[in-house]
């Protein structure tokens, strides 16, 4: 049940009408948010269900034993055996046929050939969401820095929250599952932002990600008959498209949240303005970097230890990124290649050096094209295609080929790029001059919500498309 959907359209208002109909009894209302939240994913595989419950009993049980526990050889046992469960039945359902397959490959360059039979499981939809948030609780709790729940209905409902069931962002226990535990009251100011989100959220997945989805798709589509131009802006719409996609998608997951009584974390903060790799990373999918970060970079020794041992905790943490994005060998390329990036960047400090005027642009423009590059390796199937079309881009300067039929589709492609480009520009540079939906005039934040709402029905694809994360 995507959020752009017909369905979430009937399902949402239900469901908060409900909600805030029941009172103040803070146990009632995780009762029916934790029955909302399974009908929620039921909707699109009922028996997924059981993997969350496992997920649940999994690491609720770590948690009360960790509590229970004292001796380190025994916490640390019982952590183990909680993340080798749950890795296991992530790896289960999204990386054994792709090791499996790449397995029987090798040795097929050796001359032996191999038979196997592959699973070909249906990916359930949020499980490297619901993993990596289940496995931080778990961490916390080990590392001394949470209490573990005795609550086992606020427990199961922080696995399974319809906002962030089915592509995060990848809350934390210490930031959620305290707002379970307290009693939530409707607050108008609350519920005008959450709306806010929602509708700005709209706007960037239906109008910009699904107009240029059509573009990119039908370029990439078609990339052996495409000129290196034509490629290089289908790369460079794909970013815009994969950015108003999981943005959209997390300021409405954010929005009905605070609808909602819930605060959840900020997952995008203008990445295309970064002026280094880190500092993208800074600001895309932060709920995951910051996740890589704490249990990950920092497990492996962080920063704290010799020079050598630092690049090589940056480099797998970002190799981990690229497997934690998709079974395949493309994204395992481009999470290395932007660990090696971040190694470079390490090494000559650029992380740490401050920029303005034109040089601060010139890194701007730098980072954007390195990340818009990598991204062919995140958009292909296939490395050897991923190399042919970056081979074109830079030795096949063809004419840029405009060839959607219908002009409509590129003048809501262009005037919807603007629109997102303008207001990243004076949020990220003059966020005081140019506040619409914000604005203390209320005839212009109406006129702001009524132009946006148009744009919508005029220029949305309302085809329910599915969001580009939840494939991973």
């Amino acid at each position: 049940m995507p959020f752009n959907s017909i369905d979430f359209a009937l399902f949402m208002p239900v469901v908060f009408i409900i909600y805030w109909t029941l009172g103040k009894n803070v146990k009632i209302q995780n009762l029916f948010l934790l029955a909302a939240s399974c009908f929620f994913y039921a909707w699109w595989n009922w028996q997924y269900l059981s993997l969350i419950l496992i997920f649940t009993i999994v690491n609720y049980s770590a948690g009360i034993l960790l509590m229970k526990y004292e001796k380190r050889k025994t916490r640390k046992t019982i952590l183990t055996v909680c993340c080798l469960i749950c890795l296991s039945i992530l790896g289960i359902f999204k990386y054994y046929d792709f090791f499996l397959t790449s397995f029987i490959d090798a040795f097929s360059l050796l001359g032996m050939k191999l038979q196997a039979n592959t699973l070909n499981l249906i990916l359930p939809v949020g499980i490297s969401f619901y993993t990596f948030r289940t496995l931080s609780y778990t961490i916390d709790v080990y590392r001394g820095k949470f209490t573990p729940s005795k609550d086992v209905i606020s427990f199961f409902l922080f696995v399974s929250f319809f906002p962030l069931a089915l592509a995060g962002p990848i809350e934390r226990a210490t930031n959620l599952l305290p707002q379970f535990y307290r009693k939530r009251t409707f607050d108008n100011k609350q519920v005008e932002e959450g709306m806010k989100l929602i509708l700005w959220g709209l706007f960037m997945k239906i109008v910009v990600a699904d107009r240029v989805c059509l573009y990119v798709d039908r370029v990439y589509g078609n990339a052996t008959h495409e000129s290196g131009y034509s490629l290089l802006l289908a790369t460079f719409l794909y970013s815009v498209q994969i950015y108003c996609d999981f943005a959209g998608y997390s300021n409405m997951s954010i929005g009905i949240g605070k609808t909602l009584g819930f605060n959840f974390l900020k997952n995008f903060n203008r990445p295309f303005f970064a002026i280094s790799v880190s500092d993208f990373w800074r600001r895309w999918h932060i709920s995951l970097s910051s996740w890589l970060r704490d249990y990950i970079y920092f497990s492996l020794g962080g920063s704290r230890c010799s020079k050598l041992r630092n690049y090589r905790n940056i480099f797998v943490t970002f190799l981990v990124s690229g497997i934690w994005h998709g079974a395949n060998w493309t994204f395992i390329i481009w999470g290395a290649f932007h660990g090696l990036f971040m190694v470079i960047e390490r090494i000559f400090g650029l992380q740490k050096l401050d920029s303005k005027g034109f040089v601060k642009v010139f890194r701007i423009l730098i980072t954007f094209l390195i990340v818009n590059l990598l991204r062919v390796f995140f958009r292909m199937p296939s490395i050897s295609e991923a190399l042919y079309a970056l081979c074109k881009i830079f030795t096949d300067f063809g004419n840029t080929n405009l060839y959607l039929a219908d002009n409509t589709i590129m003048l809501s492609i262009v005037l919807g790029v603007l629109m997102i480009l303008g207001k990243e520009i004076f949020d990220e540079f003059l966020p005081n001059r140019m506040k619409l939906f914000d604005n203390p005039k209320v005839y212009v934040r109406w006129t702001a919500y009524i132009v946006i709402f148009v744009f919508i029905m005029l220029m949305g694809v309302f085809d329910g498309g599915q969001f580009i994360y939840f494939r991973f």
